[in-house]
């Protein structure tokens, strides 16, 4: 399924070499986005990808980095404004997880995950609304959120509280920039099937069918996929979503506050 919806727009999408981001570039790419810039640590991938977009008609610059890495951060919207000369949208899909409880996260796993997971939306946003500002620009932003900011099982105490940062901060971007009519709105993904889910399984000792195991629990029968994130996030993207902005979307099979009888 492709259409027209972000005809002419340039739009930053981080953590785009796989998984969530990958599959949210690839829709942008099929809607008529002129030019992306992807983002990445791993440069082989991220090549791939970007030869592929560009090679159906979207231009695509490829930055590399560790976006725990400020620097990083402000070069890769230092990267689209070099290339495109302005940016119209922002994913910040790029996230840290790993298995972390209150008694037995180390100070410097926190610390690295509030950078990936917020300080670096952080900055990404604050140069995305910089440039958006500078040419005026009326720019969307779309954070991909989790819905560990509700409280997260205890086995994710630093990635739910970098996650809740990283919602409280949408609302506020929100709020702050609707006079320049940039909207900020989020993402709040329940499970969802991507390599990084896949290895946050392994290093919790569970066996390789736990697609298997946790389709057969779930209400729809599968896990979300990276399919079904990237149409949510190109209507939030695009002049569909209207005014709409500041919004924590759920998106998921488990309706919170509510239980079965």
């Amino acid at each position: 399924m492709s259409g027209q919806r972000l005809r002419d727009k340039v739009i930053v999408i981080t953590g785009s070499t796989q998984g969530v981001g990958e599959g949210i570039a690839r829709r942008c790419a099929a809607e008529g986005a002129a030019g992306l810039v992807i983002c990445g640590r791993d440069r082989g991938r991220g090549e791939t990808l970007a030869g592929e977009l560009a090679e159906h008609g979207c231009e695509t610059v490829l930055a590399v980095g560790d976006l725990a890495d400020v620097a990083t951060c402000r070069q890769t919207i230092a990267l689209c404004a070099e290339r495109f000369g302005r940016i119209d949208g922002l994913v910040n899909a790029a996230g840290l997880n790993a298995p972390g409880e209150l008694h037995d996260t180390s100070v410097e796993l926190w610390d690295r995950m509030f950078a990936v997971n917020a300080r670096a939306p952080f900055v990404l946003m604050q140069e995305a609304v910089r440039l958006m500002k500078a040419k005026g620009t009326q720019g969307s932003i779309v954070n991909i959120l989790s819905i560990a900011i509700h409280g997260g099982m205890a086995s994710l105490t630093p990635y739910a509280a970098s996650k809740g940062a990283l919602a409280t901060l949408t609302r506020n971007v929100a709020c702050a920039h609707r006079a320049a009519r940039i909207r900020c709105n989020g993402i709040v993904l329940g499970w969802t099937d991507t390599p990084g889910e896949a290895e946050f399984q392994r290093l919790e000792g569970n066996p390789d069918d736990w697609r298997e195991s946790a389709a057969k629990a779930l209400p729809f029968g599968r896990l979300i996929t990276p399919r079904d994130v990237a149409a949510l996030c190109v209507f939030l993207l695009s002049a569909e979503a209207g005014v709409m902005t500041g919004a924590l979307i759920e998106y998921d099979q488990m309706v919170l506050g509510t239980f079965d009888l």
